[in-house]
């Protein structure tokens, strides 16, 4: 495995030459203040960093990479003034291409404004750093890279499934008490169905959210188990993860597969070591983190350590810990064995990814609370990028919500330690006169912010098209616009929608939902491949049903149902009742891939299954590469089983993922294109015009819900009642949770989290904010036709009251 896939270095460069030619210390000291008075005033408290940690809390727009890289450079030109070498500036940041674009313009600063070599720092992801570390110190981080495979595991993982096999073998007694679940009367239909549901949704579900949420944070099994002797819940749900995720880790071993949070552990078990961690120490002078709020416990933890200038005494291990996250944070702040040269950039109101991932805004507001309190907190408030009526509206939306939602919770006060709302009070402000950046608050296009309310989406997809047409007018290539949904498959809808319309206006029209979806080609090709093969695994059968209903070439239905009873769905007999039209559907379309298995030559099936999908021109071209792809693999033993054995080891390895290229963000933001694109991809993004249809309450903040299939098990999931449970102990509360706790818990993470994408979405605009609520919308969007009365988000009739003036009259 490469280094390059996780890392960016900075080349180290001989330096005498240049040194010895640079500009005198007084010049060099008027060039760092020529830098320092172009920022903005929370970029130049970033700039006037010199020592201790700093947090820096920025609002959307207010140029946080570039406010970064320019501290980042006047703290390299410093150390050239003290004549220091040795030691290096480490940035970290959450992708590649971020990486990439703050690498170039550390660079640039130091090139340009400084005249000084571009040298003296590194800037890594969070992983490629913790894998760097790894790597130089293999014997003490266990990481032999070249006999191990990186993963990311998700819910339908092999290893998730196989640990889930494991356990419900191992614990018959655990398994039973789940399987009877509420009101089980034994009967055998009954009986079958449950058991699919536990195996394929219930128990895999929870082992990849508990693995996630505990490996992030430290967490050993052990741990879990003593953690659930504290819980009287009936079905000791934090027991049952903690078997789940040491199935799991035990596979994980004996297979030399390691995911992304070994990496974090890799490195973390290097820097216990004493020698290795003053060797890394030493060749760093301070650690600059970008998107803070994003970082899990174990990262936090990784940086501080390496930010320490010298010794870095902690009670507990970071392997074994038994202290919380926040109380670590706290105890690195306050220290007097070391200096923490820390400084985290980050923005708690754009935590997007807390119900799907173990980042959790809490860390960074933490880290923020504990360095205001030593005078080290600074707020990057004014925002150059959006109009001003644009900021007034994010504003007033961030003010309204988190006034609901102390008021539903019975709590008037916001204080600095409420860790639950679902904002930090801060308010974007427009930045002043004479600011560096050219049209900073630009003039808005229109009314600035437009609220429609039409009669149905199709009546949205012709307000809307009506609308590009009017902004991209003559000349198309001027202006960049996109659209930004809640889910891929209204993005995949509107695509459709509005394709003629785009052609016909030479308007470019980029779906980036579609390539995504074609990286899952391996994955649905496998799944039909083994259901052929097998046709009789209530597993196999249900994956088959599921990627065909996800191309809706099936109605949505319930597939436990159907594949608790394989031969009984695919050949009922003559005695049997009659099938609803809906599964009829399926089974004929089932029976026809089965079909084709016996007449069709091996080489020709995936072909044939990529036709059966119905896929379009850019997906067949990925089906012709994984064909080609297995068929070198499979060469002289040309069997089903060779070509099941490739595909998953394609599909588990990952090796078959698109390769993100640095100029990703230019691709969604080109001008003359209209981009579709998820509200959480579109995070660190802008676009002149952005079009926010179909704000309903249903997606936003949506519903927590249990799918009717597992709700004989109670009115919760198991997965999301162990995560709020395992964060309410990482967070130190007294307690943990019972079960109505916790699902209480998890439902307002949920709310807040969906409150603050919203936010997100509405902050990507410069000129123009389009926002839709349309009477009428599908309950789900796997059924776009199936039209009902749609309850509009709150903020939306909020945001009309509070700008009568922005509410378009559609009768005109």
């Amino acid at each position: 495995m490469s280094d390059s896939k996780f890392t960016i270095p900075v080349v180290q460069e001989l330096l005498d030459s240049e040194l010895s030619e640079r500009s005198p210390v007084p010049s060099l000291q008027e060039k760092i203040l020529a830098i320092r008075n172009s920022l903005r005033p929370g970029q130049q408290q970033m700039a006037d960093w010199q020592s201790g940690p700093l947090a820096i809390s920025a609002v959307p727009g207010a140029g946080k990479s570039t406010g970064m890289a320019a501290a980042a450079a006047i703290a390299i030109a410093r150390q050239y003034e003290r004549l220091s070498f040795r030691r290096q500036l480490v940035v970290v940041t959450f992708t590649r291409s971020a990486a990439a674009n703050i690498k170039a313009k550390i660079r640039k600063f130091l090139r340009d404004d400084l005249h000084l070599p571009q040298t003296g720092f590194f800037v890594y992801t969070l992983h490629g750093l913790a894998l760097n570390i790894a790597n130089r110190h293999s014997d003490l981080s266990g990481l032999q890279l070249e006999n191990v495979t990186l993963i990311t595991p998700t819910q339908s993982h092999r290893f998730i499934r196989t640990a889930v096999e494991q356990w419900i073998a191992n614990n018959p007694d655990r398994y039973l008490r789940l399987l009877e679940g509420h009101q089980f009367d034994g009967e055998e239909t009954e009986r079958l169905r449950r058991q699919s549901v536990l195996r394929t949704e219930v128990l895999p579900e929870l082992a990849n959210t508990v693995i996630h949420e505990a490996k992030s944070s430290g967490i050993s099994p052990e741990l879990l188990r003593e953690w659930s002797k504290q819980t009287t819940d009936e079905y000791g749900i934090l027991s049952v993860a903690a078997g789940l995720y040491e199935q799991y880790q035990n596979l994980m071993r004996s297979r030399d597969f390691i995911d992304y949070d070994d990496m974090i552990l890799a490195a973390l078990r290097v820097l216990e070591n004493d020698s290795a961690r003053r060797v890394e120490q030493n060749q760093v002078f301070a650690v600059f983190e970008d998107e803070a709020q994003d970082s899990s416990p174990l990262q936090t933890q990784l940086l501080e350590i390496l930010a320490s200038d010298g010794e870095y005494q902690r009670e507990n291990s970071p392997l074994s810990t038994q202290h919380s996250a926040l109380s670590i944070q706290h105890s690195a702040l306050s220290t007097q064995h070391s200096a923490l040269n820390l400084v985290r950039v980050g923005d708690p109101n754009q935590a997007i990814n807390s119900t799907f991932t173990p980042a959790d805004p809490i860390y960074f507001r933490q880290f923020c609370e504990e360095c205001d309190r030593i005078k080290q907190l600074a707020t990057m408030d004014q925002a150059g990028r959006s109009t001003r009526i644009i900021i007034e509206a994010a504003n007033f939306a961030l003010k309204w919500i988190n006034n609901q939602w102390l008021a539903l919770t019975n709590n008037k006060q916001q204080t600095p330690g409420n860790r639950q709302v679902p904002f930090r009070l801060q308010t974007i402000r427009p930045v002043e006169a004479g600011d560096p950046q050219t049209n900073a608050n630009p003039a808005a296009v229109g009314r600035g912010l437009e609220l429609y309310t039409p009669d149905d989406i199709h009546h949205t997809v012709k307000l809307l098209s009506q609308r590009v047409i009017e902004l991209f007018g003559e000349d198309p290539t001027k202006n960049s616009a996109a659209i930004l949904v809640r889910e891929n498959r209204q993005g995949r809808w509107l695509a459709e929608a509005l394709t003629s319309v785009c052609k016909e206006h030479n308007i470019t029209l980029y779906d980036v939902g579609e390539r995504d979806r074609r990286s899952h080609v391996p994955q649905e090709i496998l799944a039909l491949l083994q259901f052929c093969d097998r046709p009789h695994s209530p597993d196999y059968l249900k994956a088959a049903l599921e990627a065909l209903v996800q191309r809706q070439l099936i109605p949505t239905q319930d597939l436990n149902a159907l594949a608790s009873l394989p031969e009984e769905f695919l050949y009922p007999s003559p005695l049997a009742a009659t099938q609803p039209e809906t599964v009829q559907k399926a089974a004929r379309l089932c029976r026809s891939l089965l079909r084709a298995r016996l007449e069709l030559p091996l080489y020709q099936l995936i072909s044939f299954l990529a036709l059966t999908l119905n896929y379009d021109q850019a997906e067949l071209a990925t089906v012709d590469k994984l064909a080609e792809r297995v068929n070198q693999q499979i060469a002289g033993n040309s069997s089903m089983g060779g070509m099941l054995s490739a595909l998953s080891e394609i599909v588990s390895s990952e090796r078959f993922e698109p390769v993100e290229t640095e100029d990703s963000e230019e691709r969604y933001t080109r001008r003359g294109q209209l981009t579709i694109i998820t509200m959480h991809k579109a995070k660190g993004l802008d676009w002149d015009y952005v079009f926010l249809p179909f704000l309903h309450e249903n997606l936003i903040p949506g519903r927590f819900w249990v799918p009717p299939q597992s709700q004989f098990l109670g009115d919760f999931t198991l997965s999301e009642v162990a995560r709020a449970q395992i964060r309410a102990t990482l967070h130190e509360e007294s307690v943990i949770p019972d079960v109505s706790q916790a699902w209480e818990v998890a439902k307002n993470l949920k709310t807040s989290e969906e409150y603050r994408l919203l936010y997100v979405a509405m902050t990507r605009a410069k000129l123009l904010l389009w926002m839709s609520a349309a009477q009428k919308a599908p309950f789900t969007w796997s059924k776009p036709d199936n039209l009902q009365e749609q309850v509009p988000c709150p903020v939306f009739p909020a945001l009309k009251r509070q700008f009568p003036e922005c509410v378009m009259n559609l009768a005109i």
